[in-house]
């Protein structure tokens, strides 16, 4: 059992910018795989970014893409998602999840699932 806790989440404005965080509290955190996914008002879950424990392959959504960037923390086994240049429309729910398929962007292939972040973005 993954059990992920989110922090990091809260209103800004567009164009700022904003972290988050994942802690992963699994001994063996290092044989998963994480992604974070959002969830805009009224809409579906969408992939976000994927990324391997090492941090040595990423993967991300064409629409942030050169916008946010997703890393891990090993020693914290922590998987960060920095997002920089907010847009309105960056409106969300933000989920951590993990995987035991690495990279994928599919919904199904994550097991376990954070809490969930409210972000925000005033125009």
């Amino acid at each position: 059992q993954v059990h992920l806790v989110e922090s990091g989440g809260g209103l800004v404005q567009a164009g700022d910018s904003l972290r988050l965080s994942c802690t992963a509290s699994v001994r063996t955190f290092n044989n998963y795989y994480m992604g974070w996914f959002r969830q805009a008002p009224g809409g579906e879950r969408e992939f976000v970014a994927a990324i391997t424990w090492s941090g040595r392959t990423t993967r991300y959504a064409d629409s942030i893409r050169d916008r946010f960037i997703i890393s891990t923390d090993i020693a914290r086994a922590t998987v960060n998602l920095q997002m920089n240049s907010l847009k309105p429309e960056g409106t969300a729910v933000y989920y951590c999840a993990a995987a035991r398929v690495p990279l994928s962007h599919a919904q199904t292939s994550y097991e376990w699932w954070g809490q969930g972040n409210q972000v925000p973005v005033a125009s």
